[in-house]
């Protein structure tokens, strides 16, 4: 995985992991964001990029993406990577790695079971937990819509991606692989830190 891809996977707080590295091909952009935003996250990038390649020693740098940055960054890379399912992911960020998420996915023209909707609003609150150079959500609540659903029904949503792009299907409380150079991240409102 290239960094920029791997740090919006952190970048979008995990959250992402579970969708856009399974949700890839085309849609119409119906996204609205900020470029310079997202712009300013792509500089943050370059930046850790940059940094990481040199010696250092010192304790941990860090670098603050705010949540309209980072919501403005994954609406840019969806619009331009041409998500086919994933239409949207906004994210709201809170103390103590404690985040919100609402995904739009739409599986119409997909080959699904005919109790999933063709069109999804998912919701969830999770926590975000980081250890070893790898970080998993502990989720509290799912929701489609309003109805709560378990884990599992994201897992299926996810498994239909992975076989519609020809990829291994994972689970939605798997741990995975922070972006090279990350070493942690946290969360305060409305803001995420990422230290390298």
């Amino acid at each position: 995985m290239n960094f920029r891809a791997g740090i919006l996977i952190a970048g979008a707080i995990v959250a992402l992991i579970f969708f856009t590295s399974f949700l890839r091909t085309q849609t119409q952009p119906a996204q609205n964001y900020s470029l310079p935003e997202a712009q300013k996250v792509f500089q943050a990038i370059d930046r850790i990029l940059a940094e990481t390649q040199q010696p250092w020693s010192g304790p941990p740098r860090e670098i603050v993406i705010t949540e309209s940055e980072l919501n403005s960054y994954i609406a840019y890379r969806i619009e331009t990577e041409k998500e086919e399912i994933m239409k949207e992911l906004k994210l709201k960020l809170f103390e103590m790695n404690r985040i919100e998420a609402k995904i739009h996915i739409d599986l119409r023209g997909q080959d699904v079971p005919q109790f999933i909707r063709p069109e999804l609003d998912i919701y969830f609150a999770a926590d975000l937990e980081v250890a070893n150079g790898k970080a998993k959500l502990n989720l509290k609540e799912i929701f489609i819509g309003d109805q709560p659903v378990r884990p599992y029904f994201i897992d299926l949503i996810i498994a239909i991606s992975a076989r519609i792009n020809k990829l291994e299907a994972s689970s939605i409380t798997d741990w995975y692989e922070l972006p090279y150079g990350i070493k942690d991240i946290k969360t305060q409102k409305g803001m995420a830190i990422f230290y390298y």
